[in-house]
């Protein structure tokens, strides 16, 4: 019962031992490497292990890449994955480009993959364009009536300019500047309604795909609506702005007038003062003239008099003035 038991256990043992044995040494890897035609040593699969980088990441590719006849090797994959990029994803576009008869090496696919750029849809869209919708595009027209148009941008990728170049949104937006350009310097909305493809020529003509990581095929129109007069619009708010000013205007001049009137109304008051003051004065004149022999006592009474008829002169103006109201009223 023991020796069964000893057995067991040193069965258990060499599972466990070759387990550990066959982790640390991928022989079945390397012989699915042989058997594929890639030539690698089990030393250099260790050595893999060494440096921290899976054996089947590198392997794998590898025997895609060989049965492709990319002509690459060990190192470069292996640098790659180092560097973090992604060793299948760029083996894969190497063989979708070579089967497109696309011009790309494994350094530019390797470049673009550690930019952060998705490089195999970058190669299947090379092959299979894409189709880009713009949002609604407002505009308005010489004549002050809003255009709405919304496009369709079939691009292709541009490998070359893949690293470096402005994504789908500068395109977006490129065409989007275009549109508003070509509705605003048409003469008529309706020009716009009768010839839309005018819209798609202008804009192709403009070269918008420089420096990004497409090349437009083509623009289409995809619907175009008449949307507020903004002409009317603007001029209507003009006019209340215009309105308002006016009013301001007329409040200030309005203001200035009434101040000008209490300024008046002031003076008045102050000059009646000083008219009632001079008119004070006058009797301690006439005593000091009559006290000095300056004035004497006929010349009071003559002084006298002419007052009294200046009085009297004035009362029957006034009784005149008031009998020529009524007769009017009548």
């Amino acid at each position: 019962m023991d020796a069964n038991i000893q057995l067991l256990v040193i069965i258990a043992l060499a599972v466990i031992a070759l387990s550990v044995f066959l982790s640390f040494f991928p022989f079945m890897l390397w012989i699915s490497a042989l058997a594929s035609g890639v030539r690698i040593g089990i030393i250099t699969l260790v050595a893999m292990r060494l440096r921290r980088v899976v054996p089947s990441r590198i392997v794998n590719p590898m025997i895609k890449a060989t049965k492709a006849g990319l002509g690459l090797t060990i190192n470069q994959l292996e640098s790659h994955f180092l560097a973090g990029g992604n060793v299948d994803r760029v083996v894969n576009s190497l063989i979708a480009a070579q089967r497109a008869n696309i011009p790309l090496v494994f350094e530019r696919a390797a470049a673009i993959d550690l930019a952060g750029r998705d490089v195999l849809q970058a190669v299947q869209m090379s092959v299979n364009p894409r189709v880009i919708e713009t949002p609604i595009v407002s505009a308005v027209a010489k004549d002050g009536i809003e255009v709405k148009v919304k496009a369709r941008v079939t691009v292709r990728a541009n490998i070359d300019r893949l690293v470096g170049g402005a994504g789908e949104e500068t395109i977006i937006a490129r065409v989007g500047e275009g549109i508003v350009t070509t509705v605003g310097s048409s003469n008529s909305h309706k020009d716009v309604l009768e010839n839309p493809d005018l819209i798609s020529r202008t804009v192709l003509n403009k070269g918008l795909d420089a420096g990004t990581a497409f090349e437009i095929l083509s623009i289409d129109i995809a619907d175009v609506d008449v949307g507020k007069n903004i002409g009317a619009h603007l001029q209507t708010e003009q006019a209340e702005a215009d309105k308002r000013i006016a009013q301001a205007k007329a409040e200030e001049r309005r203001a200035m007038a009434v101040a000008q009137e209490q300024e008046m109304k002031a003076r008045v008051v102050e000059m009646r003062a000083k008219v009632v003051e001079a008119e004070s004065e006058v009797p301690l004149a006439m005593a000091e003239a009559l006290k000095g022999g300056k004035l004497g006592v006929m010349d009071y009474m003559n002084l006298k008099n002419i007052e009294a008829d200046t009085q009297m002169r004035g009362s029957i103006g006034k009784q005149g003035d008031v009998r020529g109201d009524g007769e009017e009223r009548k």
